[in-house]
């Protein structure tokens, strides 16, 4: 089967899972994670888990996504539209990395990033 773009490259749907606001509750979860199961048995290569309906998150939205990132385990999953106070709680119970992005690290102590003549030795 052709996909008739160039190259014989083929097109990769991307489907969207929208987690339910104002904040998803135990049983959306479940039910979440089961749909994203089912998507990737139908051999869906990428979701991308919308969460900007998440206005008043709690730990049921903290949750939400430590279950689909386990379901995904590794798979085309990509967490979109999340607010500043998501991103804070996030970022507050030390699980931010449930988003998929690189962190922005501080350097180690006592490592400076440039060195001007006359500054004092650390």
């Amino acid at each position: 089967m052709s996909s008739g773009l160039p190259g014989g490259q083929s097109l990769v749907e991307i489907i969207r899972l929208v987690l339910p606001g104002p904040s998803p509750t135990e049983q959306d979860v479940a039910q979440l994670c089961a749909r994203l199961a089912r998507l990737y048995d139908d051999g869906a290569r990428a979701v991308v888990c919308d969460a900007s309906a998440v206005t008043e998150p709690g730990l049921g939205a903290v949750e939400a996504l430590a279950r689909l990132r386990l379901t995904a385990r590794g798979r085309g999953f990509t967490v979109t539209g999340t607010g500043p106070a998501y991103r804070a709680l996030l970022d507050l119970v030390g699980l931010v990395e449930l988003l998929g992005e690189a962190e922005q690290r501080e350097p180690p102590g006592g490592v400076q990033e440039g060195v001007e003549p006359g500054d004092p030795a650390v």
